[in-house]
C-alpha cells in the first residue's frame, strides 16, 4: 500500500492500569507496514490509578502517532467509545493493551474491510501465547481451547471480540456506538446490530494479533465474573431469573466430551485439568449470577 491509496485509520485501544503491556502494543503499532502518515493511535485511559495514569501519559508522550484521553466511567466499552468520538479515521481499527500486532496486522484488516462489499466488521485471528509453552498450567489449556474463537464468534454469533476488529466510521455511526453501560459483551450486542443492520461479516486468518493466555486461577475467576456481569446486563430484561442460573447448575457434559476428542490436548491428565476448569467457570458463573439477582454490580477485570 502506499500513503496516496491509504484510507485514514484510528486506533482505539483502552486501558486500565497496564502500563508495561501498553508499551509493547505501541511499540508494535510503531513498526506497522501500512503507511505512517495514514492512521493515528488514540489511547483512552480508563481512570487507572495516579501512578499508572502518570506512566500511561509519558509512555504515549514517546509515541508521535499516539495521544492520549482519560475515560472515567468505567469500563473498556465506556473508553471505546470516548476513542470513537476523537477519531478522524475513514476506518476504526480496535486492539487491547495487551495485545501484540503483526506488523501486517493494520495493513492486512484495511484490505480485508474494502474488499468485501457492504462489510461491516472483519475479525481478525486473536493467537493466544504462554508463560512456558512446554509446560501448560490448567487455566492456560482451557484458554488453549475455549478463549478468542474469532470465527466462532463471527459464523455463529455474528461478532467479533474488539480485541482485534476493524470497521468503518460511517458504520458505527449507524449502528450505534458500543454500549457503555456494559462492562463486559459490548462487542457482542454492537456484533449484533451490524448483522441485522444488513452488513457483511468477515473472519480473517492473516489480520492477527498476539494475546497473552491468562494463567492463574485468579485471573479465569476475574474473567468469568467479569463475563458473566456483561451478559447479564445485556439480557436481563429478556430472559428468567431462572434461566440466568440454569445453564451453569447443568454438568458441562458436552464439553467434557468435545474436550476428550479435541486433538489439541495431548493426553488424559491435560483433558482432565480443562474438565476441571470448566467446572469451576460455571460454578463461579453461577455464583456471580447469584450476587447480581440480589443486586449486586457487574465488575470488570
Amino acid at each position: 500500500m502506499n500513503a496516496v491509496s491509504c484510507p485514514w485509520v484510528s486506533i482505539i485501544i483502552p486501558v486500565y492500569n497496564d502500563s508495561p503491556r501498553l508499551k509493547t502494543c505501541l511499540e508494535a503499532l510503531s513498526q506497522q507496514s501500512y503507511p505512517q502518515d495514514c492512521y493515528e493511535i488514540i489511547v483512552v485511559d480508563n481512570d487507572s490509578e495516579t501512578q499508572e495514569a502518570q506512566r500511561i501519559a509519558a509512555l504515549v508522550q514517546s509515541y508521535p502517532q499516539a495521544r492520549l484521553t482519560v475515560e472515567k466511567t468505567p469500563g473498556s466499552y465506556a473508553a471505546r467509545n470516548r476513542g470513537i468520538s476523537l477519531a478522524q479515521g475513514e476506518i476504526l481499527a480496535f486492539t487491547d493493551a495487551d495485545c501484540i500486532p503483526a506488523t501486517q496486522w493494520l495493513e492486512a484488516g484495511v484490505q480485508q474491510l474494502q474488499s468485501v462489499p457492504d462489510c461491516g466488521l472483519v475479525a481478525g485471528k486473536i493467537e493466544l501465547f504462554f508463560q512456558n509453552s512446554q509446560r501448560l498450567t490448567p487455566v492456560e489449556l482451557f484458554e488453549k481451547v475455549t478463549a478468542f474463537e474469532q470465527r466462532k464468534y463471527v459464523e455463529k454469533e455474528q461478532y467479533g471480540a474488539t480485541a482485534n476488529l476493524f470497521t468503518y466510521k460511517k458504520v458505527m455511526d449507524t449502528v450505534g456506538h458500543f454500549n457503555a453501560e456494559v462492562k463486559s459483551s459490548g462487542d457482542l450486542d454492537w456484533g449484533q446490530r451490524v448483522a441485522a443492520a444488513g452488513y457483511q461479516q468477515v473472519y480473517a486468518e492473516q489480520v492477527c494479533v498476539a494475546h497473552p493466555a491468562r494463567f492463574s486461577w485468579q485471573q479465569i475467576y476475574k474473567r468469568t465474573a467479569r463475563l458473566v456481569g456483561g451478559k447479564y446486563d445485556l439480557k436481563r430484561r429478556e430472559t428468567s431469573v431462572l434461566s440466568h442460573l440454569m445453564g451453569d447448575l447443568i454438568p458441562p457434559v458436552n464439553f467434557a466430551i468435545a474436550t476428550f476428542q479435541d486433538k489439541r490436548l495431548d493426553n488424559l491428565e491435560e483433558k482432565l485439568k480443562v474438565n476441571l476448569v470448566m467446572f469451576f467457570v460455571r460454578y463461579v458463573g453461577a455464583w456471580e449470577k447469584i450476587k447480581l439477582i440480589l443486586g449486586g454490580g457487574s465488575v470488570r477485570e
